[in-house]
């Protein structure tokens, strides 16, 4: 990887108050550095030698610096010369990165030809990691969990959606849910929760999967009422909840005026990203088997697809998600780590994306799309994932010299630096 120059920092004094500039100085402005701004429908929207001015945790100004009002330390507080490129900050739009323990046993199955749905169905899977996650105490959960979730932001996210789903009883699910908020406090970045009570049957329902269902009908309005829930998913396959349980708790959902969002057709085509697109649903996540009808349905309801190419690679699939019927239709592809225990021990947005581009053929610029304005969609945000005037100032420094670099190097550390809301994270 070529290095760039380092960041320089220079302070604006009080002696350098602007004569010709009657607006308000902005908090931070940064000078030099390539702006990958994806503010049009296609292309990564570059501007060279460019400016990136904020204020109050908004962005001022966007352009080249050759653009700027007036000189850059009668502008801003702090001026910050640099090189390289600088992207909207990553969002990473689907994980399960609050849980206990491993399955790094059940891995070693997978690799001796033991299925995903065989090892679920002789009590391993998302089970197990239940098991675990409610024998950890709240604050024993957060300890384990906070590191991933550092990791992630290490490596540039700047926003971050953490789904329940190994508690599948109230205390344990608000646990989690509690824990996912304390992480974004933790860590200075913006998480989104989502509300999976219907992930799995816990044991103490064996065969009663009704009136589980039952139950998380019933969870979900106490919960949102804490102030817990920013979304509600469910896991839609033959061996998680049918259709019509999943319609349940859609319901339940629309009733509080919360938006959904669907594990969809991963293992067979159960016609969930159809279901969750009635709903107007925010995404239909996986979709490796999703019908054509499927994707016309989410077309026209506006529902992102979200890629999970790790789970993909780990679990070693080989039916790809309808990728040219998704361009064909114009869904959006929004790209994620489904960072979890079992099926996708993914830590970095930066080699999803890779994967993505290796395993489902995307381009770079698909995936960074995928990764930053499209993942912001599938979350149902629209202040930001694109570097523009009047988003959030949610950025990431890249020591790269070309933004498809991001898709290309497999590891490194090519941070420089990230912010969230205009405050540096790293």
């Amino acid at each position: 990887m070529a290095e760039v120059a380092e960041t320089v920092v220079a302070v604006a004094t009080e002696s350098n108050e602007a004569t010709r500039w009657d607006g308000p100085r902005w908090d931070g402005l940064i000078l030099g550095a390539n702006l990958v701004t994806l503010t049009d429908d296609s292309g990564y929207g570059l501007i060279e030698q460019g400016a990136l001015g904020w204020r109050d945790g908004v962005l001022q100004f966007v352009g080249p610096v050759s653009g700027l009002p007036a000189l850059p330390e009668q502008l801003a507080r702090q001026v910050i010369q640099a090189k390289g490129c600088i992207t909207p900050g990553l969002i990473d739009c689907h994980t399960h990165a609050v849980f206990a323990g491993d399955r790094a046993g059940e891995f070693e199955q997978r690799l001796r030809g033991v299925s995903y749905e065989e090892i679920a169905r002789s009590g391993g899977g998302i089970v197990s990691s239940v098991r675990a996650t409610r024998e950890a105490s709240e604050e024993e959960l957060f300890v384990q969990s906070l590191p991933r979730a550092r990791a992630l932001r290490d490596d540039g996210v700047t926003t971050l959606e953490i789904k329940s789903g190994y508690g599948l009883d109230f205390d344990n699910e608000r646990k989690m849910l509690r824990v996912a908020r304390r992480i974004g406090d933790e860590l200075g970045i913006s998480v989104r929760t989502t509300f999976l009570g219907a992930h799995a049957l816990p044991p103490e329902f064996a065969g009663r999967a009704d009136a589980y269902i039952d139950s998380v009908c019933e969870w979900l309005p106490r919960l949102h009422g804490e102030g817990l829930v920013d979304a509600v998913d469910a896991f839609c396959e033959r061996i998680g909840f049918t259709l019509e349980q999943t319609r349940r708790v859609f319901e339940a959902t629309r009733a509080l005026g919360l938006p959904v969002k669907l594990h969809a057709d991963q293992l067979s085509d159960g016609e969930g990203a159809a279901l969750v697109a009635e709903f107007g649903g925010l995404s239909a996540d996986h979709v490796e088997h999703t019908s054509e009808a499927g994707v016309r349905a989410m077309a026209q309801a506006g529902t992102v697809a979200v890629l999970l190419p790790g789970a993909f690679h780990c679990l070693r699939e080989t039916v790809l998600p309808p990728l040219d019927a998704f361009r064909q239709h114009g869904v959006p592809m929004a790209v994620a780590t489904d960072c979890n225990p079992g099926t996708s021990p993914l830590q970095s947005l930066r080699l999803a994306m890779s994967l993505a581009c290796t395993h489902f053929r995307l381009t770079p610029e698909e995936a960074l799309r995928g990764a930053t304005h499209n993942a912001a969609r599938a979350l149902g945000l629209s202040d930001r994932g694109a570097l523009r005037v009047g988003m959030r100032a949610d950025f990431a420094h890249w020591n790269i010299r070309q933004p498809a670099e991001l898709g290309y190097w497999l590891g490194g550390d090519p941070l420089l630096a990230s912010y969230s809301s205009g405050e540096r994270l790293v």
